[in-house]
């Protein structure tokens, strides 16, 4: 039996927006990731090689964050509260994180500034959540970021009146990588020796 013309254009036309639908959400975070990194929106911050060329009189005061996600053992705060910086100089500041379990974690940090105007003009040189951290039972260490403020916040029209800006992370629990994961002892595994 044979479809009559309109239904098979209805049907060609359903498929094509159940593939166009899939596409577009396909492509969404990888947009969302770009975008923000681009304009600053949601407080995300630039990456860049080196510092600014240029140093500025003014300055500004960076406030440090830190969070984790519910459920991450972690302890984790910033080596100091804040720092003032002035515009285009590269600031050091550390971040502390220690792991009281008796197993291995890895975590990971998420980022964003505030206000979100700055967001654009806060430039990480390095940083310690470009990767994932791996803690082994009870150790505790120091975690670094090196970042400058872009001299042009000093000219822009809704960022020129930032006095501050806080820096937020937060900390959440990822799967050990393999290679840790067949290393670490497995939860209520007996280890005692039976010799």
């Amino acid at each position: 039996m044979k479809m009559p013309q309109g239904k098979n254009r209805t049907l060609v036309q359903t498929l094509c927006l159940v593939f166009v639908m899939g596409g577009l959400a396909w492509a969404s975070v990888p947009f969302y990731d770009w975008f923000c990194r681009v304009t600053g929106y949601g407080g995300t911050t630039n990456v860049a090689e080196a510092g600014a060329d240029t140093i500025l009189d003014r300055t500004i005061t960076i406030r440090f964050d830190a969070n984790k996600e519910r459920g991450m053992p972690w302890d984790f705060k910033p080596v100091q509260q804040k720092m003032t910086v002035r515009l285009g100089e590269t600031g050091l500041a550390f971040y502390e994180a220690y792991n009281p379990t008796d197993r291995p974690i890895a975590g990971s940090a998420s980022y964003n500034v505030a206000p979100y105007d700055a967001g654009a003009f806060f430039s990480k040189i390095d940083c310690f959540c470009f990767e994932e951290q791996i803690l082994q039972p009870g150790e505790r260490v120091q975690m670094p970021v090196s970042f400058f403020v872009d001299p042009d916040l000093a000219t822009d029209r809704d960022a020129k009146y930032a006095k501050s800006i806080t820096l937020s992370y937060t900390f959440y629990e990822i799967d050990l990588p393999e290679e840790q994961a067949a290393l670490a002892p497995r939860a209520g595994a007996d280890t005692t020796d039976t010799n």
